[in-house]
């Protein structure tokens, strides 16, 4: 009986020793201790000196000692013998099992650490465009059939009236229109101020002070309201349509939709599409009348011109024309926003990694393509609207 209690005594002290690497000669190297995760991970140098010894195949090994052996420290043990066994080996049949064990399995290599795009090989950097190449195309031809269906929406509604999701539609105008004017015209009014105040101070070297009210109505009118109003919305609300769909396909309302016979388009895209395309105009206007009016404070302040000759000159320097190039944009714009917003919410997986993913894409895609749009605006109305 005192024998047994000293035998558990000794192997407990031993469990509960760290692990330890001895050399004892020039031949033989003995592992002892306990040899667990927890313990590995307050000496990591073990495996390293592991490492070096094994490239002797003369030395012998005695891993009898070792009290407590898991299967993560075995697999540490294994890789630093080069994942073999060494010829002379003293083990417990128990322990030799869990090498044996990782033996039979393939474990993979590590991946070497790719270079950058500009080091790979030309099949390399050949495989990778092309792969974009078709990403791409992939995207365009989603948003060809979302643009397609949206246009059979279109036709159905106009055969049939008493369908169209009025409730949904004006929920829409709501969120990405009524919602969004507190921060579009505060954005709106520094901008004006900004624009107005960067400008005074070049005037005032020439005095072309009163020309002022050009740069600002040209500026603000045809092109910083409507892009500003969509980047915007584009942030906000498009990024709120992507990741609602997202949410419906995570919690698998979407299928419940479609087991009911419920079409996605005319529920969900159709609504989203034609609220932005009738509330971004009104967005974009709204935006430019609070830059007109930040730059008006700022010229009253800087250049000394008074509101009443502000208001009375600008009619003069802005074509009306331009107004409606700036609505045109806006429609367009929002268009767009919608449309890219719900491309990407149906792309989403039901993980949150790809919800997260797909709303930045969302958000990205949209403010780049609205400036690529403005940017053919610029090119096409080139020699229009101006006085």
């Amino acid at each position: 009986m005192k024998n047994s209690e000293t035998t558990r005594t000794d192997n407990t002290i031993n469990q509960d020793m760290p692990p330890t690497l001895e050399v004892v000669d020039d031949s033989l190297i003995k592992l002892s201790g306990s040899w667990n995760l927890r313990s590995l991970l307050t000496a990591p140098e073990l495996s390293r000196k592991i490492r070096l010894h094994s490239y002797n195949e003369n030395i012998s090994w005695d891993v009898s000692s070792i009290a407590v052996l898991d299967s993560v420290s075995a697999l540490i043990i294994w890789k630093a013998w080069g994942r073999k066994l060494p010829v002379s080996l003293q083990i417990r049949p128990e322990h030799q099992r869990i090498f044996e064990r990782w033996q039979a399995q393939k474990i993979p290599e590590a991946e070497p650490v790719r270079g950058s795009f500009l080091r790979r090989n030309p099949s390399e950097t050949a495989l990778v465009l092309s792969a974009y190449v078709m990403q791409l195309i992939a995207q365009l031809q989603g948003l060809v059939t979302l643009f397609g269906q949206l246009f059979l929406d279109v036709a159905y509604l106009l055969l049939h009236p008493g369908d169209i999701p009025w409730s949904e539609i004006s929920i829409t105008i709501y969120e990405a229109g009524v919602r969004a004017l507190g921060i579009t015209a505060l954005v709106g009014f520094l901008i004006g101020i900004v624009l107005s105040y960067l400008s005074a101070l070049q005037l005032k070297m020439f005095g072309a002070e009163i020309y002022i009210i050009n740069i600002l109505g040209l500026s603000v009118i045809r092109e910083l309201g409507p892009l500003l109003a969509a980047i915007l919305v584009a942030g906000r609300s498009g990024s709120a349509m992507t990741a609602q769909i997202g949410i419906m396909r995570v919690t698998e309302e979407l299928d419940a939709l479609s087991a009911m016979g419920i079409s996605h388009s005319l529920r969900l895209i159709l609504p989203k599409v034609l609220a932005l395309t009738v509330v971004l105009p009104l967005i974009g206007m709204w935006t430019s009348a609070l830059a007109l009016i930040g730059g008006m404070v700022s010229a009253q302040n800087t250049l000394d011109i008074s509101y009443q000759q502000f208001f009375l000159k600008l009619p003069d320097t802005v074509p009306l024309l331009n107004v409606f190039i700036g609505l045109l944009k806006s429609a367009v714009f929002g268009l767009m926003i919608a449309l890219i917003a719900c491309h990407f919410g149906f792309r989403i997986k039901p993980n949150t990694e790809s919800l997260g993913n797909e709303t930045t894409n969302s958000v990205v895609a949209a403010i780049t393509v609205v400036i690529m749009v403005d940017a053919v605006f610029a090119i096409l109305f080139m020699d229009m609207g101006m006085p």
